[in-house]
């Protein structure tokens, strides 16, 4: 008999979890170097960027590619399909794809592209190795630890089970101690069913293990049974109906299904059902005290997405118990999940139910789907601007505006480098943005475009709970969001630059950057939130080449002409750019205390840092390259969102150089 474990048992760190914390090392890693050096880091420094696993979806959909997801873990679903439809293979990185008793596994990491070749996992030789039947697999997989089952919850088992090894095999079986685990926990397995068991599968009782651990390692097993299979007694598994489901109707229900599996939703599928939200690793800087994580700064607009989600038709939420909250952030360990209450969403007029949002018709229900959606950020005041403002603005006017409520450190020129952007954004071509060049980076400004694009995927979850008052594809960042030029924009704006050239001396962008920023500040004030102006010239003196001056095209350069508009830097052009920067940014900010009288904001003291890549969503055209070309440089997107090309879902790097022999 195996010794039973402790009762009391502190919450173990997963797979999973333990993988959070190293990206987490890793991002910081990022931030220190860009802080150091101002420029970007190379490929052994590469942190993907923040949304992308959201929004990629969405990128391939608007492509015309069928995309569908899964409502269950992504490895169970992958490998049920390919059970059911005869697939010859999985090709992945995942051992868990050899304990399902599906397709073969085929290594992805082993892939030769040119010859088409890999290294096939056979799990029948495995088995016959370490003598265990196909349905033994994941009980084995369950003590050695997986996502389910953490390492150190069966750490006394595989204890135990190496000692039994031991002494049976008193000569060490050649290979690394962790095969000797694997050999001594399969003999363990083994050992634990007569004949009899063997054919009837009984769950062995011999393992002696506390309740929560038994019923934990019944889960992890169950967790690869697919339809129709049975293991360990345990027989067909399926889905129990969540505690949250009982309180929304039957149709919300299957609208929720279909719309997640469409992929035409976010957020609301997994609050409805499962009562459960997560977010992975986001790139922030974790040695910044001044921006807060941007898991607490859209908590409040997701307490009031869960509110509307699982609003009772009387509006009591009392009953409805809290949602968890897996979210990623510098300071969060992990170990359970934040328990988040809903909140209503306030309305002067009619409180929403789902039912009237997502199935009624008529220009009342519209008003109330976008009041209910600007609600949610608490900027039911930029209404008015419905209509009259691009979607795609009104979303970004929306955004920043709730990140400019909640974020007490964000000052006037980031703000004006938000709004810049995406105004000047849609009259820009994809070749004009790959030439913008940047004198250096600050980390400030990458870890602000992330908190933006992390802003954007709760744009797209309000908006789906809201009933879609704006098109979703108003709300992709490849309509409202570049990382270079933000970054471009910050620099811009914390140098002092005026408005003409932050708006590329273009009147229309003028005109609709003071609309958007007017309308901002008297929001913030009705909140009795005032806009500190707060110059963030980097410190730092760069030691490495950081390229080029940013000019725009409006200084004069002729299209398709880079002579005269550039002002390239040898080794010692990392200096003499960021002096320059400099000395601008303080001859104008000088001169602007006297003679521009069109600032509406205070000025004040602002030091920063923190750090983020940049986010460059951009799609390139159907046009052929020759038209791209030849495309006037300030033709406009207007507000139609279709006939998109292929996008760049990537940070717009530079490449590295190869790496040496």
């Amino acid at each position: 008999m195996l010794p039973k474990a402790s009762k009391v048992q502190q919450p173990q760190l997963t797979p999973p979890v333990k993988r959070r914390h190293r990206v987490n090392g890793e991002i910081s890693k990022m931030f220190r170097y860009i802080k150091q050096h101002g420029v970007q880091p190379g490929r052994e420094l590469f942190c993907l960027p923040s949304g992308l696993a959201t929004f990629t979806r969405f990128a391939l959909s608007s492509l015309g590619q069928e995309v569908y997801c899964s409502v269950r873990e992504a490895d169970y679903e992958i490998t049920n399909y390919a059970r059911q439809h005869g697939s010859m293979g999985i090709l992945g990185q995942d051992s868990d794809f050899i304990i399902y008793d599906s397709a073969p596994y085929l290594s992805v990491t082993k892939l030769w592209m040119k010859g088409l070749t890999t290294v096939m996992y056979d799990r029948q030789r495995l088995c016959k190795t370490l003598g265990l039947l196909v349905t033994q697999l994941p009980l084995l997989a369950c003590l050695l630890g997986n996502d389910v089952v953490s390492e150190e919850r069966m750490r006394h088992i595989r204890n135990t089970a190496m000692e039994t090894y031991r002494k049976s095999n008193p000569t060490p079986h050649p290979g690394a101690p962790q095969g000797q685990v694997v050999l001594a926990v399969s003999q363990l397995v083994s050992s634990m069913w007569s004949r009899e068991e063997e054919q009837t599968g009984l769950f062995p009782q011999s393992l002696n293990l506390s309740v929560p651990d038994r019923e934990l390692l019944m889960r992890g097993v169950c967790s690869y049974l697919l339809p129709g299979q049975s293991a360990l007694g345990l027989g067909d598994i399926s889905v129990l109906p969540s505690a949250f489901e009982k309180h929304v109707s039957p149709e919300i229900l299957k609208a929720c299904r279909e719309k997640h599996v469409a992929a035409e939703g976010f957020m609301v599928y997994s609050v409805v059902c499962e009562g459960v939200t997560e977010c992975s690793n986001t790139l922030e800087d974790e040695e910044d005290a001044e921006l807060l994580p941007q898991a607490l700064v859209y908590k409040p607009c997701r307490q009031r997405i869960y509110g509307l989600l699982l609003l009772r038709q009387d509006g009591n939420i009392v009953d409805i118990p809290a949602i968890k909250e897996w979210f990623v952030y510098p300071g969060n360990p992990l170990k359970e999940p934040d328990m988040v209450q809903p909140v209503p969403v306030r309305l002067p007029c009619v409180q929403p139910t789902l039912d009237l949002l997502w199935f009624s018709t008529g220009p009342e229900v519209s008003a109330l789907r976008l009041k209910t959606f600007l609600s949610i950020f608490d900027c039911l005041d930029i209404s008015e601007l419905y209509g009259a403002t691009e979607d795609s603005l009104l979303a970004a006017l929306c955004l920043v505006t709730y990140i400019a409520l909640q974020v007490q450190t964000l000052s006037q020129e980031d703000v004006d480098a938000y709004l810049s952007q995406a105004v000047c954004l849609r009259l820009k071509s994809l070749q004009e943005l790959q030439r913008i060049e940047l004198p250096f980076l600050s980390s400030r400004a990458v870890q602000l475009g992330s908190l933006y694009i992390r802003g954007l995927s709760h744009l797209l979850g309000a908006n789906c709970a809201s009933g879609c008052p704006l098109p979703s594809a108003a709300l992709m960042p490849w309509h409202s969001f570049d990382g270079r030029l933000f970054h471009s924009k910050y620099l811009l704006a914390h140098s002092g630059a005026e408005n003409t050239e932050l708006l590329d001396s273009d009147p229309s962008c003028l005109s609709a950057f003071l609309q958007l920023r007017e309308k901002l500040i008297e929001t913030c004030r009705k909140r009795g939130r005032v806009l500190q102006s707060r110059p963030n010239t980097p410190k730092q003196s760069l030691t490495t080449t950081t390229g080029a001056i940013y000019r725009d095209r409006h200084a004069g350069c002729p299209p398709g002409g880079d002579e005269g508009w550039r002002e390239r830097g040898g080794t010692t052009g990392g200096h003499r750019h960021e002096r320059g920067w400099r000395e601008r940014g303080e001859e104008r900010r000088d001169r602007s205390q006297y003679e521009n009288r069109e600032r509406l904001w205070e000025t004040g003291g602002h030091r920063g840092g923190g750090g983020q890549y940049f986010h460059s969503f951009q799609p390139n055209y159907h046009d052929g390259g020759a038209q791209i070309m030849n495309r006037p440089p300030k033709q406009s997107r207007g507000r139609s969102y279709n006939n998109r090309g292929r996008y760049q879902l990537a940070p717009r790097w530079q490449q590295p150089p190869a790496p040496g022999p």
